[in-house]
């Protein structure tokens, strides 16, 4: 398979068009602060990949339209590594709900998977940090977590909701165990067809389509039972 990715020669020539004081010199430089990690040949020359281009062309952008020290840069690479939006003015911030984009977002490396500190786990769902530790302590956040990811988020941004119905986060632990026996429902059916030697039927369905079925059919029980205890007939 053929290497895509760039010595340091094509490198300055694929970036002096747009940043035409870039040298060698400079990008060595910007590896020295850890602003970008290329990977070596066996021989020790670099070779910057896709995403190694994207950083330095954020890296120089941000510098020379923005004037952020290296610091600040140093930052928001860091916040984009974990999955974070970055601004054109700076400001940090999980993706939208949804998977919107955020409007005015620099031109960045593509983002890792979500990886939020507790403090921007609070404020990404808008809670406070009672409300955040209850949930930890009651099981719907996992504890001693550095980091906590997309699903983490999710589940906090709809605890959220509820408290701010009224809801007691005590209250809130039944739907962790009901959500516990339907991940365990579709387990089983996997594990019926395990036995049968399924993995995909003639049909080409493979496991995980099953399973997403399955958990899609328990949430679609769930809410039917909820609306018509309510009298909801929507």
């Amino acid at each position: 398979m053929a290497d895509d990715r760039l010595g340091i020669g094509a490198l300055i020539r694929q970036l002096e068009g747009e940043f035409p004081d870039v040298s060698i010199s400079k990008v060595r430089y910007l590896e020295a602060e850890g602003l970008v990690t290329p990977a070596r040949t066996p021989s020790g020359y670099r070779k910057y990949s896709t995403d190694d281009v994207a950083r330095l062309r954020f890296v120089l952008a941000a510098q020379r339209d923005r004037f952020w020290p290296l610091k600040v840069i140093r930052e928001r690479l860091d916040a984009m590594d974990r999955g974070l939006d970055v601004s054109d003015d700076g400001e940090v911030a999980p993706p939208a709900p949804g998977g919107a984009t955020t409007d005015g977002r620099l031109d960045a490396p593509r983002h890792r998977p979500l990886r939020l500190t507790a403090i921007e786990l609070q404020h990404a769902a808008d809670i406070d940090t009672g409300t955040f530790r209850e949930l930890v302590s009651y099981g719907l956040l996992p504890k001693q977590r550095t980091h906590f990811d997309e699903a983490d988020l999710e589940v906090t941004r709809a605890c959220g909701a509820l408290v701010d119905a009224g809801l007691d986060v005590r209250h809130l632990r039944p739907f962790k165990s009901a959500a516990e026996r339907e991940v365990g429902l579709a387990e089983h059916v996997l594990g019926r067809r395990a036995l049968r030697g399924s993995g995909a039927n003639a049909d080409g369905v493979d496991d995980q389509t099953v399973r997403q079925q399955v958990l899609e059919d328990c949430l679609d029980l769930h809410v039917a039972l909820v609306r018509r205890g309510l009298g909801d007939p929507d």
